[in-house]
């Protein structure tokens, strides 16, 4: 891949520069010295990945990712030197469609770089999700997920609402949580790396003012409770009734995984929903989303408009999942009028069975 490199600090260009030409798979598209520079450069030639610093003088990396996604979109990794110290200002970034984060390499007194193979796996990763980097083929099914509608008959009747992100995802996902019912019951697989997901849950809470909670091993989706897969591995929804993680499909790109968490929820959950696809670069999500329309879920995409990257929604109406394509204003409003539409439906289609 062509990279770009936006950092104000010289050692940390220079180790940075060093780990993208490790690799004879990567080269060095340009290097920019601060977030106003970055844009100029990523117009002029865009590259295929920028990894973007936070913290920089004249204009910072959140800024810098929302110019560069509004005029010369491609792939931005927040490379900074303390994630864990500037949650907030990368979940900005990540708002605007930075795809991850992660400390930045540092350049040792011998030549030797701490944190280069962190780096370089990210760097791989985001590869698989542009495109540049040959992605491993994978199915959605997973064991141990299989149909329980029949052993739950109708005794559950919880509305459950589940959203899907990527690029662009956690301020999407703010301003729907901002507009739905509080005695909904939510499930969010959005993609971020699990060292973040704690940060996220906190961001979202703080930006709609009600709790947010990780899902653990064997939670339960009940009314009222606003739920965020916590790990890299793939939430599923068990025979049990509730919510387990897995590692397959260990060869998935994107984890975890929206579409294997859909699909498990077409196969198992007793009562039709309401699933969205939100803003994201890929195709992951649409599959599922299909599967869930096709088990009589009411399914919505984000628009091309509101898109920060216009991936997986447009994959999802592609295949033809998706029921309704709004505008991420209208997402919240159509999940309040379709939520009983679907409770009625399964009543319905119940009753004459």
């Amino acid at each position: 891949m062509r990279i770009g490199i936006v950092n104000d600090v010289a050692l940390a260009r220079e180790a940075l520069r060093r780990v993208v030409l490790s690799t004879a798979e990567h080269e060095v598209a340009w290097m920019a010295t601060d977030g106003a520079e970055a844009v100029v450069m990523a117009r002029a030639d865009r590259p295929d990945l920028v990894l973007m610093d936070l913290l920089m003088p004249h204009v910072d990396g959140v800024e810098a990712t929302k110019r560069i996604m509004g005029e010369a979109a491609c792939a931005i990794l927040i490379v900074t030197a303390s994630v864990s110290g500037h949650l907030s200002k990368v979940y900005q970034a990540m708002g605007y469609g930075a795809l991850d984060a992660v400390d930045t390499p540092i350049l040792g007194p011998h030549g030797d770089i701490a944190g280069a193979a962190v780096l370089l796996h990210k760097i791989e990763i985001i590869g698989r999700l542009i495109g540049k980097t040959p992605e491993p083929a994978t199915g959605a099914s997973v064991s141990g997920s299989g149909a329980v509608a029949s052993a739950w008959g109708s005794r559950l009747q919880v509305p459950l609402i589940v959203l899907g992100a990527s690029t662009g995802g956690p301020q999407a996902l703010a301003e729907i949580l901002a507009g739905l019912p509080a005695p909904l019951a939510v499930v969010i697989v959005q993609h971020v790396d699990a060292a973040f997901a704690p940060g996220l849950g906190h961001w979202l809470a703080e930006q709609v003012s009600r709790p947010v909670s990780l899902i653990s091993e064997g939670d339960k989706i009940e009314p009222g409770k606003v739920l965020l897969s916590n790990t890299d591995d793939h939430l599923v929804l068990g025979n049990d009734g509730r919510l387990h993680y897995t590692s397959e499909p260990r060869e998935a790109s994107y984890r975890p995984s929206v579409d294997v968490f859909f699909s498990s929820l077409a196969r198992g959950w007793p009562t039709p929903g309401v699933a969205a696809l939100l803003t994201g670069m890929g195709k992951d999500g649409a599959g599922g989303l299909l599967e869930l329309r096709q088990a009589g879920w009411r399914t919505i995409a984000q628009d091309e408009s509101t898109s920060i990257v216009w991936g997986m929604p447009r994959a999802a109406v592609t295949l033809g999942a998706a029921e309704h394509i709004l505008p991420l204003s209208g997402i919240a409003p159509a999940i309040a009028r379709l939520v009983p539409a679907a409770v009625a439906e399964k009543r319905r289609s119940s009753s004459q069975l």
